[in-house]
Protein backbone atom coordinates (compact mmCIF):
# COMPACT_ATOMS: atom_id res chain seq x y z
CA UNK A 1 0.00 0.00 0.00
CA UNK A 2 2.97 2.13 0.16
CA UNK A 3 2.49 3.17 3.90
CA UNK A 4 4.43 5.79 5.04
CA UNK A 5 3.78 6.73 8.38
CA UNK A 6 0.95 5.63 10.97
CA UNK A 7 -0.11 6.46 14.75
CA UNK A 8 -1.80 4.49 17.16
CA UNK A 9 -5.20 4.38 18.34
CA UNK A 10 -7.51 2.07 20.98
CA UNK A 11 -7.16 -0.90 18.47
CA UNK A 12 -3.41 -1.02 17.95
CA UNK A 13 -3.78 -2.08 22.00
CA UNK A 14 -6.75 -4.81 21.86
CA UNK A 15 -3.62 -7.12 22.27
CA UNK A 16 -1.85 -5.61 24.86
CA UNK A 17 1.76 -3.70 24.21
CA UNK A 18 3.48 -7.28 23.81
CA UNK A 19 1.41 -8.62 20.53
CA UNK A 20 1.27 -4.60 19.46
CA UNK A 21 5.54 -4.46 19.74
CA UNK A 22 5.51 -7.35 17.58
CA UNK A 23 3.52 -5.56 15.38
CA UNK A 24 5.49 -3.08 15.41
CA UNK A 25 8.69 -4.42 14.65
CA UNK A 26 6.77 -6.52 12.02
CA UNK A 27 5.92 -2.87 9.77
CA UNK A 28 7.65 -1.66 7.07
CA UNK A 29 7.16 1.70 7.93
CA UNK A 30 7.37 4.18 11.60
CA UNK A 31 4.57 4.79 14.12
CA UNK A 32 4.53 8.03 15.73
CA UNK A 33 2.11 9.41 19.06
CA UNK A 34 2.96 12.89 20.81
CA UNK A 35 0.39 11.83 23.56
CA UNK A 36 1.56 9.36 25.42
CA UNK A 37 3.55 9.28 28.69
CA UNK A 38 5.94 6.10 29.73
CA UNK A 39 5.84 4.99 25.74
CA UNK A 40 9.75 3.96 26.28
CA UNK A 41 9.14 1.51 28.90
CA UNK A 42 6.49 -0.21 26.98
CA UNK A 43 7.21 0.01 23.18
CA UNK A 44 10.41 0.72 21.45
CA UNK A 45 10.50 2.45 17.70
CA UNK A 46 7.23 4.99 18.84
CA UNK A 47 8.36 8.45 17.95
CA UNK A 48 6.30 12.31 18.33
CA UNK A 49 6.96 12.72 14.67
CA UNK A 50 8.73 12.12 12.04
CA UNK A 51 9.98 14.80 9.24
CA UNK A 52 10.14 13.55 5.28
CA UNK A 53 11.24 15.42 1.94
CA UNK A 54 8.92 15.49 -0.33
CA UNK A 55 9.61 17.79 -3.39
CA UNK A 56 12.43 19.80 -2.09
CA UNK A 57 10.01 20.54 1.24
CA UNK A 58 10.21 19.39 5.14
CA UNK A 59 6.97 17.98 5.86
CA UNK A 60 6.42 17.00 9.60
CA UNK A 61 3.70 14.46 10.33
CA UNK A 62 2.43 14.52 14.06
CA UNK A 63 0.64 11.99 15.51
CA UNK A 64 -1.70 11.40 18.15
CA UNK A 65 -3.81 8.54 20.43
CA UNK A 66 -7.66 9.20 20.83
CA UNK A 67 -7.96 10.09 24.98
CA UNK A 68 -10.67 7.97 25.33
CA UNK A 69 -8.37 5.23 24.45
CA UNK A 70 -7.72 3.30 27.67
CA UNK A 71 -11.56 2.93 28.44
CA UNK A 72 -11.96 1.05 25.08
CA UNK A 73 -9.63 -1.83 25.92
CA UNK A 74 -8.97 -4.08 28.40
CA UNK A 75 -7.68 -3.03 31.68
CA UNK A 76 -4.23 -3.24 31.61
CA UNK A 77 -3.74 -3.44 27.88
CA UNK A 78 -2.10 0.01 27.56
CA UNK A 79 0.94 -1.41 30.04
CA UNK A 80 2.19 1.67 32.37
CA UNK A 81 1.79 4.33 29.46
CA UNK A 82 -0.48 7.24 29.56
CA UNK A 83 -2.61 8.94 27.34
CA UNK A 84 -2.09 12.88 27.98
CA UNK A 85 -4.43 15.61 26.45
CA UNK A 86 -3.50 16.00 22.45
CA UNK A 87 -3.76 19.65 22.38
CA UNK A 88 -0.48 20.52 23.75
CA UNK A 89 1.09 17.42 22.63
CA UNK A 90 0.43 18.13 19.00
CA UNK A 91 1.72 21.50 19.71
CA UNK A 92 5.16 20.57 21.47
CA UNK A 93 6.41 18.35 18.73
CA UNK A 94 5.13 20.79 16.01
CA UNK A 95 6.92 23.59 17.42
CA UNK A 96 10.00 20.68 17.86
CA UNK A 97 9.73 19.64 14.24
CA UNK A 98 9.19 23.39 13.14
CA UNK A 99 12.62 24.28 14.92
CA UNK A 100 14.35 21.31 12.55
CA UNK A 101 12.70 22.54 9.68
CA UNK A 102 9.25 21.39 8.76
CA UNK A 103 8.06 23.81 6.45
CA UNK A 104 4.77 22.16 6.50
CA UNK A 105 2.97 20.16 9.14
CA UNK A 106 0.55 17.35 9.13
CA UNK A 107 -1.87 16.20 12.29
CA UNK A 108 -2.58 12.15 12.07
CA UNK A 109 -4.81 11.12 15.10
CA UNK A 110 -7.13 8.72 15.74
CA UNK A 111 -10.09 10.78 16.29
CA UNK A 112 -13.43 11.96 14.11
CA UNK A 113 -16.45 13.65 13.67
CA UNK A 114 -19.64 12.77 14.66
CA UNK A 115 -21.88 14.95 12.38
CA UNK A 116 -22.20 17.62 10.22
CA UNK A 117 -24.32 20.54 10.94
CA UNK A 118 -27.30 20.90 8.07
CA UNK A 119 -27.21 24.11 7.75
CA UNK A 120 -24.04 24.92 7.21
CA UNK A 121 -22.19 21.80 6.32
CA UNK A 122 -19.68 21.70 8.64
CA UNK A 123 -18.98 19.20 10.91
CA UNK A 124 -18.82 18.94 14.62
CA UNK A 125 -17.26 15.90 17.02
CA UNK A 126 -13.93 15.30 18.65
CA UNK A 127 -11.61 15.84 15.06
CA UNK A 128 -12.91 18.99 14.65
CA UNK A 129 -12.98 20.40 18.76
CA UNK A 130 -9.04 19.32 18.81
CA UNK A 131 -8.31 21.18 15.42
CA UNK A 132 -9.50 24.44 16.57
CA UNK A 133 -7.56 24.03 19.68
CA UNK A 134 -4.24 23.41 17.90
CA UNK A 135 -2.05 26.11 15.91
CA UNK A 136 0.24 25.66 13.16
CA UNK A 137 -0.86 22.48 10.96
CA UNK A 138 -1.89 22.32 7.43
CA UNK A 139 -3.44 19.40 7.35
CA UNK A 140 -5.16 17.13 10.05
CA UNK A 141 -6.08 13.58 9.49
CA UNK A 142 -8.48 11.73 11.30
CA UNK A 143 -10.47 8.62 11.44
CA UNK A 144 -12.23 6.22 14.47
CA UNK A 145 -15.48 6.93 14.05
CA UNK A 146 -16.72 5.91 10.22
CA UNK A 147 -17.20 9.23 8.36
CA UNK A 148 -16.67 10.63 5.04
CA UNK A 149 -16.03 14.44 5.42
CA UNK A 150 -13.72 17.04 4.52
CA UNK A 151 -13.42 21.01 5.12
CA UNK A 152 -11.26 23.96 6.66
CA UNK A 153 -11.12 24.59 10.58
CA UNK A 154 -8.79 26.73 11.83
CA UNK A 155 -6.84 26.81 8.26
CA UNK A 156 -6.16 23.53 8.44
CA UNK A 157 -7.62 20.71 5.74
CA UNK A 158 -9.73 18.04 7.81
CA UNK A 159 -10.26 14.83 5.87
CA UNK A 160 -12.06 11.70 7.67
CA UNK A 161 -12.47 8.78 5.25
CA UNK A 162 -14.78 6.10 5.75
CA UNK A 163 -13.70 2.89 8.21
CA UNK A 164 -12.50 -0.77 6.45
CA UNK A 165 -11.55 0.62 3.24
CA UNK A 166 -14.64 1.53 1.97
CA UNK A 167 -12.99 4.79 0.76
CA UNK A 168 -10.07 6.21 0.77
CA UNK A 169 -9.17 10.33 0.75
CA UNK A 170 -6.45 11.22 -2.27
CA UNK A 171 -5.14 14.51 -0.71
CA UNK A 172 -3.25 17.25 -3.13
CA UNK A 173 -1.09 19.95 -2.43
CA UNK A 174 0.43 22.96 -4.27
CA UNK A 175 3.19 24.31 -2.21
CA UNK A 176 5.67 26.83 -2.66
CA UNK A 177 9.38 25.08 -2.21
CA UNK A 178 11.20 28.23 -1.58
CA UNK A 179 9.04 29.38 1.51
CA UNK A 180 7.14 25.77 2.48
CA UNK A 181 3.85 27.52 1.56
CA UNK A 182 0.63 26.13 1.17
CA UNK A 183 -0.66 27.77 -2.34
CA UNK A 184 -3.43 25.33 -3.27
CA UNK A 185 -4.88 21.85 -1.32
CA UNK A 186 -7.75 19.32 -2.11
CA UNK A 187 -9.21 16.12 -1.06
CA UNK A 188 -10.39 13.96 -3.41
CA UNK A 189 -12.69 10.19 -1.81
CA UNK A 190 -12.46 7.22 -3.52
CA UNK A 191 -14.14 4.11 -3.33
CA UNK A 192 -11.94 0.66 -4.49
CA UNK A 193 -13.64 -1.60 -6.05
CA UNK A 194 -12.56 -5.18 -6.17
CA UNK A 195 -13.42 -5.69 -10.42
CA UNK A 196 -10.60 -2.50 -10.64
CA UNK A 197 -7.76 -5.27 -9.31
CA UNK A 198 -5.98 -7.59 -10.64
CA UNK A 199 -6.11 -10.74 -8.54
CA UNK A 200 -2.54 -11.76 -7.87
CA UNK A 201 -2.76 -15.88 -8.58
CA UNK A 202 0.07 -16.99 -5.97
CA UNK A 203 -2.18 -15.29 -3.33
CA UNK A 204 -5.46 -16.75 -4.44
CA UNK A 205 -4.04 -19.98 -4.60
CA UNK A 206 -2.73 -20.29 -1.19
CA UNK A 207 -5.73 -19.33 0.01
CA UNK A 208 -7.89 -21.37 -1.35
CA UNK A 209 -7.83 -24.35 0.93
CA UNK A 210 -8.68 -22.02 3.63
CA UNK A 211 -11.50 -20.65 2.29
CA UNK A 212 -12.85 -24.00 1.72
CA UNK A 213 -12.27 -24.81 5.21
CA UNK A 214 -13.63 -21.69 6.52
CA UNK A 215 -16.47 -22.20 4.03
CA UNK A 216 -17.16 -25.14 5.22
CA UNK A 217 -17.84 -23.90 8.34
CA UNK A 218 -19.45 -20.91 8.09
CA UNK A 219 -22.07 -21.40 5.81
CA UNK A 220 -24.05 -23.82 7.51
CA UNK A 221 -27.13 -22.04 8.52
CA UNK A 222 -27.65 -21.67 12.16
CA UNK A 223 -31.27 -20.07 11.84
CA UNK A 224 -33.70 -17.53 10.15
CA UNK A 225 -35.45 -14.47 10.99
CA UNK A 226 -38.76 -13.32 9.38
CA UNK A 227 -36.91 -9.03 8.98
CA UNK A 228 -33.89 -8.11 8.37
CA UNK A 229 -31.57 -7.57 11.59
CA UNK A 230 -29.12 -4.77 10.99
CA UNK A 231 -26.46 -3.56 12.44
CA UNK A 232 -28.15 -0.21 12.28
CA UNK A 233 -30.12 1.29 15.04
CA UNK A 234 -34.33 2.70 15.29
CA UNK A 235 -32.34 6.42 14.72
CA UNK A 236 -31.07 5.43 11.70
CA UNK A 237 -27.07 5.26 13.00
CA UNK A 238 -25.19 2.62 10.75
CA UNK A 239 -23.36 1.75 13.11
CA UNK A 240 -25.87 1.13 16.26
CA UNK A 241 -24.19 3.43 18.54
CA UNK A 242 -27.36 5.92 19.22
CA UNK A 243 -30.39 4.11 19.87
CA UNK A 244 -32.11 0.55 20.32
CA UNK A 245 -31.42 -1.92 17.73
CA UNK A 246 -33.10 -5.22 16.38
CA UNK A 247 -29.94 -7.00 16.29
CA UNK A 248 -28.84 -5.46 20.25
CA UNK A 249 -32.15 -7.03 21.36
CA UNK A 250 -31.37 -10.10 19.88
CA UNK A 251 -28.06 -10.31 21.45
CA UNK A 252 -29.24 -9.82 24.48
CA UNK A 253 -32.38 -11.63 24.49
CA UNK A 254 -29.59 -14.21 23.35
CA UNK A 255 -27.67 -13.79 26.76
CA UNK A 256 -30.57 -14.42 28.72
CA UNK A 257 -31.65 -16.88 26.98
CA UNK A 258 -31.97 -20.47 28.94
CA UNK A 259 -30.47 -18.41 31.78
CA UNK A 260 -31.97 -17.72 35.49
CA UNK A 261 -30.70 -13.79 34.87
CA UNK A 262 -32.79 -10.67 35.55
CA UNK A 263 -31.11 -8.86 32.40
CA UNK A 264 -28.27 -8.70 30.35
CA UNK A 265 -26.37 -5.20 28.75
CA UNK A 266 -24.03 -5.49 26.34
CA UNK A 267 -21.94 -2.47 24.45
CA UNK A 268 -23.14 -1.14 21.39
CA UNK A 269 -19.34 -1.30 19.99
CA UNK A 270 -18.94 -5.48 20.36
CA UNK A 271 -21.91 -5.56 17.68
CA UNK A 272 -19.84 -5.45 13.92
CA UNK A 273 -22.23 -6.05 11.26
CA UNK A 274 -25.42 -7.55 10.22
CA UNK A 275 -27.12 -10.48 11.38
CA UNK A 276 -29.10 -11.88 8.66
CA UNK A 277 -27.70 -12.61 5.07
CA UNK A 278 -27.72 -10.42 2.32
CA UNK A 279 -30.83 -10.96 -0.05
CA UNK A 280 -28.20 -9.73 -2.93
CA UNK A 281 -25.99 -12.76 -3.33
CA UNK A 282 -21.91 -12.44 -2.57
CA UNK A 283 -20.20 -15.39 -3.30
CA UNK A 284 -17.05 -14.04 -0.83
CA UNK A 285 -19.28 -14.15 2.02
CA UNK A 286 -20.25 -17.37 4.03
CA UNK A 287 -24.35 -16.68 3.36
CA UNK A 288 -26.38 -18.88 0.38
CA UNK A 289 -28.33 -17.41 -1.91
CA UNK A 290 -32.14 -17.56 -1.69
CA UNK A 291 -35.22 -15.52 -2.08
CA UNK A 292 -37.72 -14.05 0.20
CA UNK A 293 -38.14 -14.66 3.76
CA UNK A 294 -37.42 -16.24 5.93
CA UNK A 295 -33.51 -14.70 6.31
CA UNK A 296 -31.25 -17.12 7.08
CA UNK A 297 -28.45 -16.58 9.16
CA UNK A 298 -25.21 -18.22 9.31
CA UNK A 299 -22.06 -19.66 11.64
CA UNK A 300 -20.08 -17.17 9.90
CA UNK A 301 -22.70 -13.73 10.23
CA UNK A 302 -23.05 -14.51 13.90
CA UNK A 303 -19.02 -14.63 13.81
CA UNK A 304 -18.62 -11.46 11.77
CA UNK A 305 -21.19 -9.85 13.57
CA UNK A 306 -19.31 -10.57 17.14
CA UNK A 307 -15.79 -10.99 16.20
CA UNK A 308 -13.74 -10.03 19.08
CA UNK A 309 -14.10 -13.31 21.32
CA UNK A 310 -15.95 -11.87 24.07
CA UNK A 311 -17.41 -13.72 26.55
CA UNK A 312 -20.44 -13.89 28.41
CA UNK A 313 -19.79 -13.55 32.45
CA UNK A 314 -22.83 -13.36 35.04
CA UNK A 315 -22.51 -10.59 38.20
CA UNK A 316 -24.74 -10.04 41.28
CA UNK A 317 -25.23 -6.59 40.90
CA UNK A 318 -26.85 -4.10 43.23
CA UNK A 319 -29.80 -1.63 42.16
CA UNK A 320 -27.11 0.97 42.28
CA UNK A 321 -24.81 -0.57 40.59
CA UNK A 322 -26.79 -1.18 37.21
CA UNK A 323 -28.34 2.45 37.62
CA UNK A 324 -24.60 3.21 37.57
CA UNK A 325 -23.71 0.69 34.28
CA UNK A 326 -26.99 2.63 32.10
CA UNK A 327 -26.22 6.11 33.69
CA UNK A 328 -22.58 5.38 31.43
CA UNK A 329 -24.16 3.83 28.94
CA UNK A 330 -26.24 7.25 27.97
CA UNK A 331 -23.41 9.61 29.56
CA UNK A 332 -21.95 9.67 25.83
CA UNK A 333 -25.10 11.00 24.26
CA UNK A 334 -26.06 12.81 21.94
CA UNK A 335 -22.56 11.66 20.94
CA UNK A 336 -22.44 7.89 19.18
CA UNK A 337 -20.17 6.58 20.96
CA UNK A 338 -19.90 2.59 21.83
CA UNK A 339 -20.67 2.31 25.02
CA UNK A 340 -24.06 2.85 24.61
CA UNK A 341 -26.08 -0.31 25.96
CA UNK A 342 -28.40 -2.74 24.07
CA UNK A 343 -30.11 -4.32 26.82
CA UNK A 344 -32.58 -7.32 27.52
CA UNK A 345 -34.97 -7.96 30.36
CA UNK A 346 -35.37 -4.15 31.67
CA UNK A 347 -36.62 -0.69 30.00
CA UNK A 348 -34.70 2.39 30.66
CA UNK A 349 -35.78 6.24 30.58
CA UNK A 350 -33.42 8.63 30.31
CA UNK A 351 -33.29 12.42 30.60
CA UNK A 352 -30.74 13.77 27.49
CA UNK A 353 -30.75 17.00 29.02
CA UNK A 354 -29.73 16.46 32.05
CA UNK A 355 -25.74 15.87 33.28
CA UNK A 356 -24.04 12.59 32.89
CA UNK A 357 -24.34 10.61 35.59
CA UNK A 358 -28.06 11.44 36.35
CA UNK A 359 -29.89 10.94 33.19
CA UNK A 360 -31.64 7.59 34.27
CA UNK A 361 -35.31 8.62 35.45
CA UNK A 362 -36.47 5.06 35.38
CA UNK A 363 -36.29 1.07 35.16
CA UNK A 364 -38.66 -1.46 34.98
CA UNK A 365 -38.88 -4.86 33.97
CA UNK A 366 -40.00 -6.40 30.68
CA UNK A 367 -43.25 -8.33 30.64
CA UNK A 368 -43.44 -11.59 29.68
CA UNK A 369 -44.53 -10.12 25.72
CA UNK A 370 -41.43 -8.44 25.90
CA UNK A 371 -43.58 -4.86 26.54
CA UNK A 372 -42.28 -1.82 28.56
CA UNK A 373 -45.12 -2.74 31.52
CA UNK A 374 -43.38 -4.63 33.64
CA UNK A 375 -42.23 -4.02 37.40
CA UNK A 376 -40.50 -1.00 38.58
CA UNK A 377 -36.53 -1.85 39.11
CA UNK A 378 -35.69 -0.66 42.86
CA UNK A 379 -32.33 1.10 41.72
CA UNK A 380 -30.93 1.52 44.70
CA UNK A 381 -28.10 -0.53 46.85
CA UNK A 382 -30.27 -2.77 49.21
CA UNK A 383 -31.83 -4.13 45.71
CA UNK A 384 -29.60 -7.20 44.03
CA UNK A 385 -30.30 -8.37 40.55
CA UNK A 386 -27.81 -10.98 38.73
CA UNK A 387 -26.47 -9.25 35.70
CA UNK A 388 -25.00 -10.64 32.38
CA UNK A 389 -22.63 -8.65 30.30
CA UNK A 390 -19.48 -9.30 28.30
CA UNK A 391 -16.56 -9.77 29.59
CA UNK A 392 -14.91 -6.36 28.73
CA UNK A 393 -17.49 -4.50 30.33
CA UNK A 394 -17.22 -6.45 33.36
CA UNK A 395 -13.55 -5.44 33.71
CA UNK A 396 -13.90 -1.86 32.77
CA UNK A 397 -14.05 -1.66 29.45
CA UNK A 398 -15.81 1.31 27.59
CA UNK A 399 -16.14 2.83 31.57
CA UNK A 400 -18.40 0.70 32.57
CA UNK A 401 -17.80 -0.57 36.08
CA UNK A 402 -15.54 -3.10 36.93
CA UNK A 403 -16.67 -6.20 38.93
CA UNK A 404 -14.70 -8.90 37.46
CA UNK A 405 -13.53 -9.94 40.43
CA UNK A 406 -17.32 -11.23 41.19
CA UNK A 407 -18.24 -12.85 37.85
CA UNK A 408 -18.73 -16.29 36.33
CA UNK A 409 -17.73 -17.21 33.03
CA UNK A 410 -20.74 -18.45 30.73
CA UNK A 411 -19.73 -19.07 27.18
CA UNK A 412 -18.33 -17.00 24.41
CA UNK A 413 -21.25 -14.68 22.85
CA UNK A 414 -21.09 -16.11 19.37
CA UNK A 415 -21.47 -19.83 20.82
CA UNK A 416 -24.71 -18.02 23.01
CA UNK A 417 -26.03 -16.27 20.14
CA UNK A 418 -25.91 -19.49 17.61
CA UNK A 419 -27.45 -21.49 20.18
CA UNK A 420 -30.44 -19.00 21.01
CA UNK A 421 -30.94 -19.08 17.05
CA UNK A 422 -30.63 -22.60 16.60
CA UNK A 423 -33.39 -23.08 19.16
CA UNK A 424 -35.85 -20.08 18.47
CA UNK A 425 -35.83 -19.09 15.21
CA UNK A 426 -37.31 -18.01 13.03
CA UNK A 427 -36.95 -14.80 15.11
CA UNK A 428 -38.91 -11.57 14.70
CA UNK A 429 -37.18 -9.24 16.67
CA UNK A 430 -39.21 -5.54 17.02
CA UNK A 431 -38.53 -2.37 18.55
CA UNK A 432 -39.80 -2.12 22.14
CA UNK A 433 -39.05 0.59 23.91
CA UNK A 434 -36.24 -0.84 25.94
CA UNK A 435 -34.45 2.64 25.74
CA UNK A 436 -36.34 5.44 25.71
CA UNK A 437 -35.26 9.19 25.36
CA UNK A 438 -36.54 12.15 27.14
CA UNK A 439 -35.53 15.79 27.38
CA UNK A 440 -35.96 18.34 29.97
CA UNK A 441 -34.46 21.20 28.17
CA UNK A 442 -33.00 22.28 25.34
CA UNK A 443 -30.62 18.99 24.44
CA UNK A 444 -32.74 16.84 21.50
CA UNK A 445 -33.54 13.64 21.78
CA UNK A 446 -32.32 11.04 18.59
CA UNK A 447 -34.77 10.85 16.16
CA UNK A 448 -36.87 7.19 15.79
CA UNK A 449 -37.29 6.19 12.21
Amino acid sequence: MGIDVDTLGNHNFDKGTAYLQARIDEAAFPYIAANLVNIEENLVGVAPYRIFTMGGVKVAVVGATNFDAPELVKPGSFGTIEVRDPVPALNAARARAQAEGAQVTVAIVHMGITGVDATTGLAFGPLIDLTNNIGGFDFVFGDHTDFQYSGIHNNALVVENKSKGRTYARVRAAIDPGNGRVIDRGVEFITPLASAVTPDQAILDMLAPYRQQLTVLKSVVIGSSTVAIRRADSCGRGDGRLCESLIGNVVTDAMRHDTDADFAITNSGGIRADLTCPSTNNPFDFCPAFTGTPLPITNGQVQTVLPFGNIVVQSNITGAELKAMLENGVAGLPGAVGRFPQVSGLCATYDIARVAGSRVTSVVRQAADGSCTGATVDLTAAASYVVLQNDFMASGGDGYPNVSARTSTLDFMDNTVIHYLSHESPVSPTIQGRLRCTSSGAAVCPTQL
